[in-house]
């Protein structure tokens, strides 16, 4: 079976497709399906298949359609990270040990998707844990990049970056706390966003075997991944929302409309490279003739500005944070090793590295002042938000690289410009709206030389995600979005 017409639409297209009787909910399944089948052994994206039940959805999609039923996501293909509770389906992360693990109930987020009439095939490739940039485990293999399959997807989130790119439905969700669902969106040149930090109830995504109630998860966030700018907006509406749960949040919040819908009226920072973590060429080069492509539709574009918080301390910051929050889950031995390696480290050690093993040691009392420190952030990025609508910056360093599996991740080295960096340090660039809870929408700008996708984040201020999504889209319209990789254009 050959590619039709709709493998690469964008969910907002399919589904005025639907509504106006072009195609059937049952027919974009199946063509959803065989491209599975085709390529899929190659890609390695959709780890866990739900291809009968997503077929039954399609048929009562293709009903509700028949009755006149509007829902936004009605009919639509779509697949989920393996770290979403899907009842039924095995929620591993992952973990070998919990490979025979079922929950017996759907995340939140899985339900909010359902009563909005998604039609859910699959459940995709992730790291163990959530902890890589790479997608691969002992249970379900590794995940490829489909525009070149000896590189990484990116991750965590790369099973659905790898599933949208190669046309596996419109639509995924992912998640986020050291750019899980900005990192595998810019390997596979595709979109995503980090909201705004808890603007998005998680619960039900929740490592196995624990219960799936609403946990206090500092940092990570739950978002939208799709092909087309304009399809974020779409997810989020149907993902947005407090737990009902939780006592006294069983309210809707209004977001704030977009600053503005006109290119020419936004105020946009650029920085296309840091010494704490510095951009290659490629990605230097697509930040700026985005710049000046920007420029010239008429935006206001500043390439620096003091009112920028300081890049090199607010990362070491988020490095500390970020190691104390995920810490809490290291087996003993390894927890007791680190410390005793932040106790042995030199005082003026203040390299990224050596902020990690802090992090893994920090005391409460630590902590308290950290968090102190990263409300001052926040009132920084408060008022750089008067002067700009928006910040554009690097969310990676590089284009996808080859993939490695060596255990010790502060062991490994990427390359830019022919110069070595740990690994780990790349940690920076995702971090820079992380730690202040920032909403962030990564989007795609073209391809590096080599052939490999490359992108920028666009950073907003806190709770107006609506002004980087609509900035994306706007951006898209112009200058163009998603392509499809040529060795799955069938």
């Amino acid at each position: 079976m050959a590619k039709s017409q709709w493998s690469f639409k964008t969910a907002v297209e399919l589904s005025a497709a639907l509504r106006n009787k072009q195609v059937s909910a049952v027919e974009l399944a199946e063509d959803t399906i065989g491209r599975i089948e085709r390529h899929d052994g190659k890609v390695n994206a959709v780890c866990v298949r739900d291809f009968e039940r997503g077929l039954a959805a399609a048929r009562a999609a293709d009903a509700a359609i028949a009755r006149g039923e509007h829902k936004p996501l009605l009919g639509i293909p779509m697949t989920v990270k393996e770290s979403y509770n899907v009842a039924g389906l095995p929620t591993t992360w992952g973990f070998l040990p919990q490979k025979d693990f079922v929950p017996p109930e759907d995340a939140l987020p899985i339900t909010r998707v359902k009563d909005a009439g998604g039609v859910i095939l699959g459940k995709t490739n992730v790291p163990v844990g959530l902890a890589d940039w790479q997608s691969y485990n002992e249970i379900y293999g590794i995940t490829n990049n489909p525009y070149d399959l000896g590189r990484t997807p990116g991750g965590s989130s790369g099973g659905s970056s790898a599933a949208l790119a190669a046309g596996y439905g419109a639509l995924s969700l992912g998640s986020d706390i050291g750019g899980s669902l900005r990192v595998p969106a810019f390997h596979c040149g595709i979109y995503a966003h980090k909201p705004t930090f808890n603007l998005l109830a998680s619960r039900g995504h929740t490592a196995p075997p624990a219960a799936p109630l609403s946990y206090e998860r500092d940092l990570a966030v739950i978002g939208p991944m799709a092909r087309g700018a304009a399809d974020l907006s779409l997810l989020l509406d149907v993902m947005a929302g407090p737990d009902p749960q939780e006592a006294g949040k069983a309210y809707r919040l209004e977001l704030p409309a977009a600053r503005h819908t006109s290119l020419k009226d936004f105020r946009i920072l650029v920085i296309d490279s840091d010494p704490v973590m510095p951009a290659d060429k490629a990605i230097r080069g697509t930040i700026d003739k985005l710049a000046s492509n920007l420029d010239k539709a008429g935006a206001k574009i500043s390439r620096s500005s003091p009112l920028l918080p300081d890049f090199a301390a607010s990362s070491r910051l988020y490095m500390r944070m970020l190691l104390s929050f995920l810490a809490a889950n290291f087996p003993p031995e390894v927890y007791a090793g680190a410390c005793a390696a932040a106790a042995a480290l030199p005082a003026g050690d203040n390299s990224l590295q050596a902020e990690r093993l802090r992090g893994i040691a920090l005391s409460h009392r630590d902590w308290v002042h950290a968090s102190v420190a990263r409300t001052r952030l926040r009132a920084q990025w408060r008022e750089l938000f008067n002067a700009f609508d928006a910040v554009i910056c690097p969310i990676m360093p590089t284009p996808a690289y080859p993939h490695d599996h060596a255990p010790d991740q502060e062991q490994r080295r990427i390359l830019i410009d022919g110069e070595p960096r740990v690994y780990t340090d790349q940690l920076a660039w995702p971090g820079i709206a992380t730690l202040p809870g920032l909403p962030a929408t990564a989007i795609p700008t073209g391809f590096a030389p080599d052939g490999l996708p490359v992108g920028v984040q666009i950073v907003g201020p806190w709770l107006e995600d609506r002004t980087p999504l609509k900035l994306a889209e706007l951006i898209e319209r112009e200058f163009g979005g998603f392509v499809p990789p040529t060795m799955f254009d069938d």
